[in-house]
């Protein structure tokens, strides 16, 4: 059997009497089911989006066809800068 850490947590009213309802209906404790409600949360949101996925799924990546293809690369591009 997998440590375990306790953890403390408050309830608003209704999710409290949802949390009564579901271990009544099941038979399982509410560690179980608390554990279980964290875990799916968990697994949902465990890779968020970046701004750059993001903007990449829109479209918004590569979208400029005749840009500068060397501003990062090329020191002519930054004569003067911070002058």
């Amino acid at each position: 059997m997998m440590a375990t850490d306790r953890l403390s947590i408050r309830l608003t009213e209704p999710l409290r009497s949802g949390l009564d309802a579901m271990v009544e209906a099941t038979g399982r404790t509410e560690s179980d089911i608390a554990r279980e409600a964290i875990e799916d949360y968990l697994r949902r949101h465990a890779k968020l989006p970046t701004c750059f996925d993001l903007a990449e799924q829109a479209g918004m990546i590569g979208c400029v066809a005749s840009g500068q293809r060397d501003l990062s690369t090329n020191p002519r591009h930054m004569e003067g800068f911070g002058k």
